[in-house]
């Protein structure tokens, strides 16, 4: 009966990066979902959901439970639609991820079902009791029964503080088998500031890897720093607003945290204080990124020695002085304002990371059509959103499209690509050749086609030059 068994559907991130969602078939009666993301810009699950039309399309008859990697609102952001879809099952995930994500489903629920902090608040006294959190490295058994057995496992994945990967075991001990399954959720990469790397498991039959980079090698990590000050010094000689439309979770406070040290050395070396990094303002105009950022604080323990070893010596990584924090809507637009008519050089750091929704919009429609401001990107731009466009026609002098206006873009464009905080091609082909026991098969997701098929091309190549071969499935 079991022989079809454990399998996988997958109801998100096929076609593109977004929308993480996979069902883990167990038998014909028990399944679990590993995620269950919002989609962004074009993509879809080629099923009916996309960023516009977001209830569930499959049927939750035989789902015992969600596992969420972690808070992300492309791997967690349609709880809600889940919830009223009759949803009423245990969501594991890891203690971190239990105490960030009311706060990230708070916000989804504002922004994607209604603004109504009321049903907002009633909404997440109905999520709180299903929150199970739960420490790195522990089994946790999910089903015991006479004819299956599941039990789950938590791995640092280092991509976002909390974040996981997913080890999945299955017993049917009437037929003496076993399966082991990987989730890989979104992998970090080496050198992250904060968070501790991710280590490979020991051993699995099927994985289910991210692929976001699979094309691509990241460029130089460990001199991101003094790469993020020659960008920023070459764009405050503008004397206008350098504009790093950032994720608020994860990407606001590794920002945060080089800009610090760029402050922190700065001042060092300057005793008179005449250096600009003396008296720099960092804005953060992004209330969510503002509520991370405390949460990020409280949760110290999880952050990695080196970040720990600032602590120490008494520096406040996620709290200095030149760090200003806009709260309102009137605050916003009053510092909106004034940057975009002075010539005072600023930071601001402003959700969101795709520029499709939030403070940014506002930003980009008042500065875009200037030279002296810039824009830095430091994250993965999706297809079809605002953030996409600005990165390809900016260079050429050309416009993009915000709430059906044109605004052409005179501004200067900047990318930085070692901030992403995912693995890339060598990190994601390391996670699976890096174990004792090789998998069976790997099952590519969150991924363009292209990067797929190089990430797919590379781990066929392995697994034949060490004599393991390994089956790749492009679902």
């Amino acid at each position: 009966m079991h022989g079809d068994y454990p399998r996988i559907t997958h109801h998100g991130a096929i076609k593109g990066v977004t929308g993480s969602c996979h069902q883990l078939w167990l038998d014909a009666e028990t399944s679990l979902l590993v995620d269950c993301g919002l989609f962004q810009g074009a993509e879809s699950s080629g099923q009916g959901a996309d960023a516009q039309h977001l209830a569930i399309e499959f049927s939750l008859d035989t789902v015992k439970a969600l596992i969420a990697t972690h808070v992300h609102i492309d791997h967690i952001g349609r709880l809600p639609w889940l919830i009223a879809a009759g949803f009423n099952g245990p969501v594991y995930c890891t203690q971190p991820s239990a105490m960030l994500m009311p706060t990230v489903l708070e916000d989804a629920f504002m922004v994607g079902v209604q603004r109504d902090a009321q049903l907002a608040e009633r909404f997440i006294q109905r999520v709180q009791p299903m929150l199970s959190g739960h420490p790195y490295a522990t089994w946790v058994t999910l089903i015991e029964r006479a004819d299956l057995r599941c039990r789950i496992r938590f791995q640092r994945a280092g991509h976002i503080l909390g974040s996981a990967w997913v080890e999945v075991d299955v017993q049917y001990p009437a037929a003496k088998r076993s399966r082991r399954i990987v989730f890989s959720g979104d992998l970090g990469a080496p050198h992250a500031p904060m968070l501790p790397a991710p280590k490979s498991p020991y051993r699995a039959d099927v994985v289910v890897l991210e692929s976001t980079y699979g094309d691509r090698l990241h460029e130089d990590r460990r001199t991101r720093r003094q790469r993020l000050q020659r960008v920023l010094e070459q764009a405050l000689a503008d004397g206008g607003t350098v504009l790093i439309p950032a994720f608020s979770i994860g990407r606001t406070q590794e920002l945060l945290y080089e800009l610090e040290d760029i402050i922190s050395r700065a001042r060092a070396h300057d005793k008179a204080g005449s250096s600009a990094w003396s008296s720099i303002p960092v804005i953060l105009d992004a209330p969510l990124a503002a509520r991370f950022t405390a949460l990020y604080r409280q949760l110290q323990p999880y952050w990695n020695d080196e970040a720990l070893r600032r602590v120490a010596k008494g520096r406040k990584p996620l709290g200095f002085e030149q760090l200003l924090t806009v709260e309102t809507h009137a605050q916003h637009q009053a510092m909106l304002n004034r940057l975009a008519h002075t010539r005072q050089p600023a930071i601001v750091i402003t959700g969101n990371g795709m520029c499709s929704a939030g403070r940014i919009v506002n930003y980009l429609k008042a500065m875009l059509g200037d030279p002296r401001h810039n824009i830095v990107f430091v994250g993965y731009q999706a297809h079809g959103t605002p953030g996409h466009a600005i990165q390809q026609y900016g260079p050429r002098g050309g416009y993009v499209e915000l709430d059906g206006e044109r605004y052409p873009i005179r501004a200067g464009v900047h990318r930085l690509g070692g901030y992403s905080a995912h693995a890339d091609q060598a990190g994601l082909l390391r996670f699976v050749t890096g174990m004792r026991q090789w998998p069976q098969e790997v099952r590519l997701v969150h991924g363009d086609a292209e990067a797929k098929a190089a990430l797919a091309a590379l781990l066929k190549q392995a697994g034949e030059t060490q004599g393991k071969p390994i089956k790749v499935t492009i679902p």
